[in-house]
Parts: structure tokens; sequence; C-alpha cells
């Protein structure tokens, strides 16, 4: 049975994500990272103040193990599903979710996006930046796509230097953008062809609503 939990600042909610905890083993074609907890806060503490969250029906797209599912449960969403095509990550999410007591508000389905045909009020993603081109391309097209299907607000991490690219993409999808948070976006050394023990990639995330 799950318990009430109430979020009322969002150090609160920072402290809260730093529980979850990141992909087991993270598979290279799919970019998997890992939201930082105060990145992750940030944008969910401003999609709550704009009313985005509370009440609402809320889809984590790419959800790896949960940060944006669970969080959104945390700031009051009605009912939040994650969706990931890595099971092993849905797992990790769904158990975690458990153990912070939030399941009876939450599922996670392990499904590529492309095949998901549910709806919400709003959907937050991270999809991947891109860095593998030759296979992960058009990823972020479609999970542009998708989100714009499902809901009529969505909030997308993009890296900053595709932000014209991006705003055009969704322009055309009929979205226009209300809101960019823009973020020094950490990635630490990974994967074998990691050089370095981190570098931060200047990122921006944008809100997108459809016009009427």
């Amino acid at each position: 049975m799950s318990k009430k939990i109430t979020i009322t600042k969002k150090r609160h909610l920072e402290m809260m994500l730093q529980q979850i905890p990141p992909h087991k083993s993270p598979k290279v074609h799919l970019e998997q990272y890992t939201t930082p907890s105060n990145i992750a806060s940030d944008i969910l503490w401003n999609a709550y103040s704009l009313g985005d969250i509370k009440n609402k029906k809320v889809i984590d797209l790419g959800c790896g193990t949960g940060i944006f599912a669970i969080g959104s449960v945390l700031l009051g969403a009605s009912e939040v599903t994650g969706v990931d095509i890595d099971h092993e990550a849905v797992e990790i999410a769904g158990i975690q979710a458990s153990k912070m007591g939030v399941e009876d508000n939450i599922q996670f389905i392990s499904k590529d996006i492309r095949d998901f045909t549910g709806s919400a009020d709003t959907v937050i993603q991270n999809p991947p930046f891109g860095a593998q081109k030759a296979k992960r391309k058009e990823a972020d097209r479609i999970f542009m796509t998708k989100s714009m299907e499902i809901a009529p607000v969505v909030y997308s991490f993009h890296v900053l230097e595709t932000e014209p690219f991006v705003e055009r993409f969704f322009n055309k999808l009929g979205g226009c953008i209300t809101h960019k948070f823009s973020y020094s976006f950490p990635i630490p050394r990974t994967y074998h062809f990691h050089e370095k023990e981190k570098i931060d990639i200047d990122v921006i995330v944008l809100r997108i609503q459809k016009k009427e």
C-alpha cells in the first residue's frame, strides 16, 4: 500500500530523487545517461509551478530508471506512466517506486515508444542526444513526434546547439515553444570510448504546447 508523500520544497524533491539508482548496465546503442537529480528536480519543479504535474496524467518517454516518472508522482500527479525499451531499466524503476511507496499511481512499460499508444496531459522526455549518430540519428525526431501525438504539453531535453532545428520541428508538428530552461549536463565516463572522467554538455529543455 502506497504511503502519501507530500513534497513542499524543491530541495526535498531533489533529495528524494537522489535515491533513484542509475542504469545498472548502460547500453551504448541506446545512449543511456542518467539525468542528475538536481536537473530533474528543477525541471519537475518548474513543470509543477506551471500547473503541468499536480492532478495531471503524466507520461515519461524513455523513462530509464524512472526519475521523472517517480518525481511526478511525488509532486501529486494523478497517474504516471514510464515507457522505455530497456527491460532492465524498467525493472529497476518499478522496484524503486515500490521502495519509495509510490507504486499505486505509477506503471512502467517496457516497449519501444513508437509502439506506445497512450495519452496524457503532460509528457516529460530526455531523448538520446545523438552522440552515436550512426545508430541514433533519428531518435530525437521519433521522441518529438510521439510526444506531440500523446499530450498537449511536452518538456523535452536537447543539446543546445540543435535548438533551432528542434524548434522548427516542433512548430511543424503544431507546437509552440512557451518556456526554455538551460543546463550544463554532466556525462561521466560511461562507455569504453570515453576518454575523460566527465564532460559537460550544454542542453536546453523546451516546454512545448500544442497550438489551439
